[in-house]
């Protein structure tokens, strides 16, 4: 008798309240900023830092996943100024991304969709306090 794992499937909400739009734009950034490990270290890489190898297209279609995160903030209340300072991240890793090949080692340390998951959580925790959560760093 064999025993098969069960796949690790996470079902993201679809639901329009904060909380549900927390977990998905957590998620969102798991996967783009620190999705896939680097093998022989404990640094980790996403799906941003990887499609910057592929020349122009890969950095604009990971600048069109970081917008999804602003789009979020837009719908959840967030300032005119707080959506302009995330905008401004995701031009940033972008710009970053479209140097060829080279441009994937800056966009590793600047992770845009990280700070504006921080943007985020931040106007969440002010305006929406239901929903904060306790950041636990993963035991190792």
């Amino acid at each position: 008798m064999t025993v098969r794992p069960t796949p690790y499937v996470r079902n993201l909400p679809l639901g329009t309240d904060p909380a549900h739009c927390r977990q998905r734009i957590e998620a969102l950034e798991h996967l783009l900023e620190r999705a896939f490990p680097i093998p022989g270290t404990n640094k980790r890489v996403g799906l941003d830092v990887l499609l910057d190898f592929v020349p122009g297209i890969g950095p604009t279609v990971g600048a069109g996943l970081g917008a999804y995160l602003a789009w979020e903030g837009r719908n959840l209340g967030m300032s005119k100024w707080q959506i302009l300072r995330m905008g401004k991240n995701i031009g940033i890793d972008w710009l970053l991304g479209l140097i060829p090949f080279v441009g994937a080692i800056p966009d590793y340390f600047f992770r845009s969709n990280t700070r504006n998951l921080r943007i985020i959580k931040k106007h969440l925790d002010k305006h929406h306090p239901a929903t904060r959560t306790i950041d636990v760093p993963p035991l190792r």
